[in-house]
């Protein structure tokens, strides 16, 4: 993805963006994300986009609500020549950018997260895979080798559905799952918590990314490193890129894989299954309690793609969705090529 940015995303990450360049001094505090949603409220109401504050040679700012400075505003969109050294730098390693104002925005996202839905995506990889109908594999970072065996197998068995295999990148469980995923054949998602820049030149990375089997998507810069914030607030995209999620292992009450679930929990969703083999755990328990249905174990990909389409996945629409082929799944792979960890 190498398209000129338009108008609007261009505001959007003078706006919101830190755009971390190497030696650049610290500016005006960008907009947080519940700033930018009022802003964005505000623009709509007053029929304009973003793009609107660049386009007015300032006067719109002028006009702007008072809980949001106009210098602060004016000082953010001033960040013309940083933005430029910043897309230099991304470009350079492939790494793309794309807002919600944008045609190529995930459908899923917009539909499934509303008003919530982030600002803005960096990513590195085809544009896509965040079209296709997927399964998110979570779990524990310390989960044995009997949990990480059975999210690899299912991750395997989600590809061979062709569907894609969306989780965090963290080690353990979502290692498993998307390694399980890569070695049948399949196609990844990872939503990164940080480190988007140094994953996307890593060399196996880089060959699963240009055979488009990869894509790795973050919600800070690329330059960004880990923080509990960010992998806290990944949970919302590999929910909402997925169309149902499998729980391989969760602490009970605590946790990012937790907080990822009770949150999807708490909208009423069905789509939050938990594992229903092996020895149980509390926190599984607690799960089901709020709302998570038993993993019903699909041992075939047609049983897998029946599990979707009675979730009425199959109907969502996804413009410009990649095809795994004309059968439907994918074949097995001796390709023994695997992901690093990408986060902790």
């Amino acid at each position: 993805m190498n398209t000129p940015l338009s108008a609007n995303t261009q505001a959007i990450l003078m706006l919101t963006a830190p755009l971390m360049v190497p030696g650049a001094p610290d500016e005006a505090p960008v907009l947080k994300p519940r700033e930018y949603r009022r802003l964005a409220q505000w623009l709509h109401a007053n029929g304009t986009e973003p793009a609107g504050l660049l386009e007015s040679g300032g006067a719109l700012l002028g006009e702007c609500p008072g809980w949001v400075e106009s210098d602060r505003l004016r000082a953010l969109l001033d960040r013309g020549f940083r933005m430029a050294q910043a897309l230099e730098r991304w470009q350079a390693r492939s790494i793309w950018v794309v807002s919600r104002a944008d045609d190529g925005y995930p459908t899923a996202l917009r539909a499934r997260l509303k008003g919530d839905a982030p600002a803005l995506l960096y990513g590195c990889g085809p544009v896509s895979l965040l079209g296709r109908r997927g399964l998110a594999v979570v779990g524990s970072r310390e989960a044995g080798d009997a949990l990480l065996q059975y999210a690899a197998d299912n991750a395997a068995l989600a590809a061979r559905a062709g569907l894609c295999v969306v989780s965090g990148g963290a080690k353990g469980v979502d290692h498993a799952a998307m390694n399980g995923a890569l070695e049948a054949g399949g196609q990844v998602t990872g939503v990164l918590p940080g480190g988007l820049e140094r994953a996307a030149v890593n060399r196996e990375h880089r060959t699963l990314l240009m055979d488009e089997r990869l894509v790795l998507l973050s919600l800070c810069d690329p330059r960004a490193g880990f923080s509990v914030g960010n992998a806290m607030a990944r949970n919302k995209l590999v929910y909402g890129l997925a169309d149902a999620a499998l729980v391989v292992d969760a602490a009970a009450g605590t946790g990012g894989t937790w907080a990822g679930a009770e949150e999807e929990l708490k909208k009423g969703s069905d789509r939050v299954f938990v594992r229903s083999t092996l020895q149980s755990s509390a926190g599984l328990a607690a799960l089901q309690e709020r709302g998570a249905t038993a993993w019903p174990n699909p041992e075939e990909p047609d049983a897998l793609q029946g599990l979707f389409a009675a979730l009425g996945t199959a109907d969502v629409d996804r413009p410009g969705a990649g095809s795994p082929g004309a059968s439907g799944t994918v074949q097995e792979t001796s390709d023994s090529m695997q992901l690093e960890i990408f986060g902790r």
